[in-house]
C-alpha cells in the first residue's frame, strides 16, 4: 500500500506522474508550477551527482544517453540518504538488467570500478602494516598468518579490461585498450584512491584474505586458479598500495 510520502517521492522523481493532491503553494493555491519547478531542480541535481559519480559511464554512452539513463535509475533507486557522496550503488546492478546498453557487457564492472573508487575515497584511514613483519616471523607462523585488508580497499574481478578502459576515457594518450580480463585493486595510500592491476592468480589470493584465509590458505586458492601464481609480485603490489593494514601471525 502506498503512503502520501512514497506517493510524494514518486512524484517527484517521475516528470509524468501528476502533482500530490493536497500540495498548495504559501497563498493556498495549488502548487503544480512550483512542485514542477521543484521536481525538475531534484532530477537535476541527481542525475549531475550520479555523472559526477560514473563519468567514464558517462563518456562510454554520450552525455544525453546518460541523462537518459539517469532519469530511469533516480525513479527505480531513490536517494536513502541526503548525502548524496555514495549515491548510486545500486547502479552495476542496474545497468546489468538495462537491455538497450546490453551489447556493452563492461558497463556493469565499470560502475563497479568508479563506485568502488568513491567508496575507497570515504573509507576509514588505517596505517599501513610494516612489511619487516613478514620478514621476521618463522616459516610456520608466516603460513598461519593472516594479512588484514585495510578499510579502503575494494577488489573488483572483471572478465573485461576495466582499467584499462577507465584509462583510456580518463587519461590522455592512454593505450587503447586490449580486451582481456583484469582483476583490480583499489586502495589509497594518499590521499586518493589507486588502482592496481593484479598479477595472474592475484584477485584470488586478494579476495581470500578478504574472506579471512590464512596466508597459506590464499596461496592455495590463487594457485588453484591461476598455476603460474607469483607470492613475491602480489604481495610486493599489496604493500605497494598501502593495501594490508595489518599482519597477524
Amino acid at each position: 500500500m502506498s503512503t502520501p510520502q512514497s506517493e510524494f517521492i514518486t512524484a517527484l522523481l517521475d516528470p509524468q506522474s501528476a502533482v500530490p493532491a493536497g500540495l498548495t503553494d504559501p497563498e493556498g493555491r495549488p502548487a503544480g508550477r512550483r512542485f514542477s519547478v521543484y521536481r525538475n531542480n531534484v532530477a537535476v541535481s541527481l542525475t549531475d551527482a550520479l555523472q559526477t559519480a560514473f563519468p567514464v559511464i558517462a563518456k562510454l554512452i554520450g552525455d544525453e544517453n546518460f541523462k537518459g539513463l539517469a532519469g530511469l535509475f533516480l525513479r527505480q533507486h531513490p536517494p536513502a540518504s541526503p548525502l548524496l557522496m555514495l549515491y548510486g550503488e545500486e547502479m552495476p546492478g542496474f545497468l546489468e538488467g538495462f537491455q538497450p546498453l546490453a551489447h556493452l557487457g563492461y558497463l556493469p564492472d565499470i560502475a563497479r570500478l568508479e563506485l568502488a573508487l568513491r567508496q575507497s575515497y570515504h573509507s576509514a584511514d588505517a596505517a599501513p602494516a610494516d612489511p619487516a613483519t613478514l620478514q621476521s616471523l618463522p616459516p610456520d607462523r608466516l603460513m598461519g598468518a593472516r594479512l588484514v585488508l585495510a578499510p579502503a580497499v575494494r577488489l573488483i574481478r572483471s572478465r573485461w579490461p576495466i582499467h584499462a578502459i577507465w584509462r583510456f576515457n580518463m587519461t590522455p594518450g592512454a593505450p587503447k585498450p586490449e580486451m582481456v580480463a583484469e582483476d583490480v585493486l583499489v586502495s589509497r595510500p594518499d590521499m586518493d584512491p589507486t588502482q592496481t592491476v593484479l598479477p595472474a592468480g592475484g584477485g584470488a589470493f586478494v579476495a581470500a584474505l578478504s574472506g579471512g584465509a590464512t596466508l597459506s590458505g590464499a596461496i592455495e586458492q590463487a594457485s588453484t586458479e591461476a598455476p603460474d601464481f607469483d607470492l613475491s609480485a602480489t604481495l610486493a603490489a599489496l604493500l605497494a598500495a598501502n593495501a594490508l593494514s595489518k599482519i597477524e601471525g
